[in-house]
């Protein structure tokens, strides 16, 4: 019991809160999100303590090699060690598995070959899009994968529409012409299998959250994570050669089977590009689950997201931003305060208003 509950302490202590993003160690799990300094932090645990539970620190995760595609490559294809199947236009090489080169009408794709059963993950995704086409002359992007159903050749970026799971679609073409986001442009959908994704619209009406992110074409490595704990989804960045991430989409309510599977897939039109796969690293999370989650057949849960209104309700606006997600307790926190703060003024104004009228009166007399 004292063993474990130093080792609780020292990871509390290595945890180091500032304002900004986390910075990304090589090799090393974990999404350090943005936080607060110190005396906010103290204040914000006195208000809602329970949420802070939810945050676990990288040296609590733990590569899933089942899980993973790893250079060099070992269980791709045809192996006696079988763990990925490729199909399509994908093309296995040293250094990366290139999903679609740079030619037109192209797909391409690659799944994990066992199922997850891991209620609390991560998956750090080391990509690469890059072509000859210049500006609006590139497509159509990759879509990362939590399915139910695998290796089905489809519409959506080289996979099945009407999917069971979830999809992160990092988009490079603006097929909405009217649209106001900037592109490239990564967005999240979870579906029951009762959604079409919509690419005349960019899949607007299905998207529960999403950002710009200028991934194509750079020099430098681009990363992306997602990890999903709890019922929370979050996805960020690290695009910029600064070895830091970068907040791109974080939302709650969302709850995702077990035993799904893990793929990759990309897919070319008209216009074209290379997607290239350089790794996919899987990571458990070891998070406490109450005994009532402990119960729960989390195989024959349905994909589904508890919203404060429907994805269709939204419309986009000048930012990029798709909608505000629901109320979480760093918002609930912020209200709060910014209530307080404004009763304290509105006091302060009072008092001294009441004070010169009162050396008015005295005048009079």
């Amino acid at each position: 019991m004292a063993t474990a509950t130093a080792t609780a302490a020292a990871a509390a202590a290595g945890w180091v809160w500032r304002w900004g993003w986390g910075r990304r160690c090589p090799g090393r799990p974990g999404l350090p999100g943005p936080g607060p300094g110190p005396a906010t932090l103290l204040l914000f645990l006195l208000f809602l303590g329970p949420v802070a539970a939810d945050i676990t620190d990288g040296n609590s995760e733990h590569l899933k090699r089942e899980h993973s595609l790893i250079k060099p490559y070992h269980g791709v294809g045809s192996s006696s060690t079988l763990l990925w199947d490729f199909q399509g236009s994908t093309m296995l090489t040293s250094q990366y598995v290139r999903l679609t080169p740079d030619e037109r009408s192209k797909e391409g794709s690659i799944w994990n070959h066992l199922p997850c059963f891991l209620k609390d993950w991560e998956m750090h995704v080391h990509f690469k899009v890059h072509g000859a086409g210049k500006k609006n002359l590139h497509g159509d992007g990759i879509a990362l994968w939590y399915t139910r159903d695998r290796l089905v050749p489809g519409p959506v970026f080289g996979s099945k529409d009407n999917f069971h799971g979830l999809a992160i679609f990092l988009d490079t073409y603006p097929n909405d012409e009217t649209t106001e986001r900037v592109f490239p442009y990564i967005s999240v959908m979870v579906n029951n299998g009762s959604l079409s994704y919509d690419h005349s619209k960019d899949g607007r009406w299905t998207e529960l959250a999403g950002c710009t992110a200028d991934f194509r074409n750079r020099d430098h490595d681009t990363f992306l994570a997602v990890r999903y704990s709890r019922g929370r989804l979050t996805v960020m960045t690290d695009l910029e050669d600064k070895n830091e991430w970068k907040n791109c989409i974080d939302i709650t309510g969302v709850r995702l089977p077990t035993g799904y599977y893990f793929g990759a897939s990309a897919g070319t039109g008209d216009l074209s590009d290379n997607h290239d796969i350089i790794s996919m690293k899987l990571f458990q999370l070891m998070v406490e689950h109450t005994p009532d989650e402990e119960n729960i057949d989390w195989t024959k849960i349905e994909p589904s997201v508890n919203l404060l209104k429907s994805p269709k309700d939204n419309v986009d606006d000048p930012t990029g931003n798709f909608r505000s997600g629901p109320l979480t307790g760093w918002r609930v926190f912020l209200l709060l305060l910014c209530a307080l703060l404004g009763i304290i003024v509105c006091a302060v104004v009072g008092a001294v208003v009441f004070q010169k009228r009162q050396e008015r009166n005295k005048r009079f007399y």
